[in-house]
């Protein structure tokens, strides 16, 4: 079981699922190749795929291409399901800063394919979030900048309030299509500018206010 930290709160709660939304920057969605969605793109990692801020992402030996995504998390706070835009801002309990782990080289020749691309996200450390800040604690106006760099040099830096869908919508469309429920994390998209991380790399990722995270490629 992975747990998840609180900011000033001694303990630390179980992870549930970790639910992810593709595509949610207009130029991130440009830079793949991709059109702009007309709906949120849903893909899930598992709990063991989380890490914390300061754990080492291990670069597994069956891909050759691993890129960085920072995004803003959400956690849950209450289960819930086909939620309306009230109780989806009441059930995020707090926000943290996350990196999707993608293994670009195998989700591209699944995708040729036609195949799902599940084994490009779900590996070991693909996910990595910095302690949790509570709602009650900070509101987040979504003018807050979300940046990464790798070895001191900036690649992803963008303002929160460029995602097509925002953290209501996306919580409002996940409900209406499964149950979330108290402990999930949600992944909300990453800016444009991801790129390939190398063994020995240091990533640093940050969103103005929310908090910080850090991490060494092994």
């Amino acid at each position: 079981m992975k747990n998840i930290k609180i900011k000033n709160l001694p303990f630390q709660i179980p992870a549930g699922k970790i639910i992810c939304i593709g595509r949610n920057y207009a130029e991130h969605a440009k830079e793949l190749g991709h059109e702009i969605p007309e709906k949120p793109v849903l893909f899930l990692k598992p709990s063991s795929s989380l890490i914390q801020s300061g754990e080492d992402v291990i670069h597994p030996s069956f891909s050759n291409e691993m890129h960085h995504e920072v995004e803003l998390v959400l956690l849950i706070g209450k289960t819930i399901k086909d939620a309306d835009k009230k109780l989806a801002e009441d059930v995020i309990a707090g926000y943290a800063v996350g990196l999707d782990m993608t293994l670009r080289d195998l989700q591209n020749e699944l995708k040729k394919k036609g195949n799902p691309w599940t084994v490009s996200k779900c590996f070991d450390t693909s996910a990595v979030i910095s302690e949790v800040i509570l709602k009650k604690d900070y509101t987040l106006t979504l003018d807050e900048e979300i940046s990464l760099s790798v070895n001191g040099t900036v690649r992803q830096k963008e303002k929160l309030n460029k995602m097509i869908f925002k953290p209501v919508e996306i919580v409002e469309y996940i409900s209406s299509m499964m149950t979330i429920e108290e402990g999930d994390l949600i992944f909300t998209g990453t800016p444009a500018g991801v790129g390939k991380v190398n063994r020995g790399d240091t990533i640093n990722a940050e969103i103005e206010n929310v908090g910080k995270l850090h991490c060494n490629v092994i």
